[in-house]
């Protein structure tokens, strides 16, 4: 629901110090754009060229899923953000993963927030229906979490190394969900397991469960462990199931996580409406990240019963990176979820994208090795997300590759996703 104030609200225009492009950055935005950049000067303009500038569809579908990392895209209506692009984003709220993906795929929805690697498995047909697919922007690093239940942890397995030690001696079968097969929860999952050297698949059974049924299931019994995304982790501990056995930024820090997705057919017919909903969630997301009362109000408005529908004390902490385990310890995590950071969280990196492809050639979701370079750069939309940035004054990075370091060490660039999908020791 839009609140009563949003369509004459314009905080989000106001960035927070040192977040402002340079001239090279927009030198460098400008010389991408080519024949777009007319479109520059709309995010200060708040006026739509006529012509061919405008959206071609001024309404669209957006779904979410009750997740805190929706966050961007309920705020972009909630705010009003989307008109001044020349939209009305319809927030759709979703039941599963699998669901929006046939939403999307049969058009029902527009685009989503969605998880990276969902995206990318249908593209590549490893997710259900094969169909050409889009990432037109990241929309969040960090912020999920990989939960163990209190009786595990009554048990001494409160991290990967004890979790290990406990399965080694109470020989059983041990359950552990994740919310879609080829998603960011299921990568995240099986990276950290086997850092400690647990096979997934062969020392564990892996169930796939919706996001805001996790807790529930935990409850009962149904499983000793899941990945999944804020406030469910935390909801767990406020409900006294589970413990925080590890933040998925601890696994890889300002890890690529949800994206907002569409298929390449959307992109092509609607060419302008898709780099319209692109500038107006960017805002959204730069608005999210300027001051501690953005975030606040953000949180009391996602947790209403029409977006994620929880208390909002399960929302807040987190987003300010305010951290509890379950178990007595506390912690500031500057890591914590980032919807903007600066302009660095947004841009669709290709390496970010070939990242999942070698995940998933790693457990044998592919049985090949694909040319990940070249599915990238037909999946990320950097063209489409270039314009936006200009019309919002986002910065650009100097590459289409980034480089991390990853909880074991290894780090991740792009430049040889062959050799680094077969490097693993605990593959399939």
């Amino acid at each position: 629901m839009r609140t009563t104030t949003a369509a004459t609200s314009t905080p989000a225009t106001t960035a927070s110090p040192g977040a402002a492009p340079s001239r090279r950055d927009f030198m460098r935005t400008g010389a991408a754009l080519g024949t777009a950049t007319f479109f520059s000067t709309l995010g200060h303009s708040g006026v739509w060229a006529a012509g061919s500038d405008k959206p071609e569809k001024e309404e669209v579908r957006i779904g979410f899923i009750p997740l805190t990392d929706c966050a961007s895209v309920v705020m972009a209506a909630e705010l009003g953000l989307d008109k001044k692009y020349g939209v009305k984003i319809v927030p759709t709220k979703e039941a599963s993963w699998p669901g929006v993906r046939d939403k999307l795929v049969n058009g029902e929805l527009d685009l989503a927030h969605v998880l990276y690697g969902l995206i990318y498995g249908v593209h590549t047909g490893t997710a259900g229906p094969k169909k050409d697919m889009a990432v037109l922007m990241n929309l969040n690093h960090n912020g999920q979490a990989i939960t163990l239940s209190k009786k595990l942890a009554d048990k001494g397995a409160v991290n990967a190394a004890s979790l290990a030690k406990l399965m080694a001696s109470e020989k059983r079968e041990y359950t552990f969900a994740q919310t879609f097969p080829t998603g960011t929860h299921a990568m995240w999952i099986y990276y950290w397991l086997a850092s400690a050297g647990i096979h997934p698949f062969k020392d564990a059974k892996v169930i796939t469960v919706p996001p805001p049924q996790m807790v529930a299931n935990m409850r009962v019994g149904n499983m000793d462990g899941f990945c999944v995304g804020e406030p469910w982790n935390h909801r767990a501990i406020i409900d006294g199931i589970g413990i925080t056995a590890a933040t998925t930024q601890e696994v890889w820090k300002d890890h690529p996580e949800k994206v907002l997705g569409t298929t390449a057919e959307f992109c092509q017919k609607n060419p302008n409406t898709a780099r319209a909903v692109t500038a107006a969630i960017l805002e959204a997301s730069k608005w999210i990240d300027t001051g501690l009362q953005n975030k606040l109000r953000m949180a009391e408005t996602i947790a209403q019963r029409a977006y994620v529908n929880t208390s909002v004390d399960a929302i807040n902490q987190r987003i300010l990176g305010r951290y509890q385990n379950g178990l007595g310890k506390t912690w500031d995590d500057p890591d914590h979820m980032k919807f903007y950071g600066g302009g660095a969280v947004n841009y669709p990196y290709l390496s970010d994208g070939m990242w999942f492809l070698t995940q998933h050639k790693r457990w044998g979701l592919i049985k090949d090795h694909p040319d990940y370079l070249a599915i990238a750069r037909q999946i990320n939309r950097i063209d489409i997300y270039k314009q936006a940035a200009a019309a919002t004054g986002t910065p650009l990075p100097g590459s289409d590759l980034r480089s991390s370091k990853l909880m074991d060490g290894v780090v991740w660039d792009g430049k040889d996703p062959r050799k680094y999908a077969d490097s693993f020791a605990v593959k399939v």
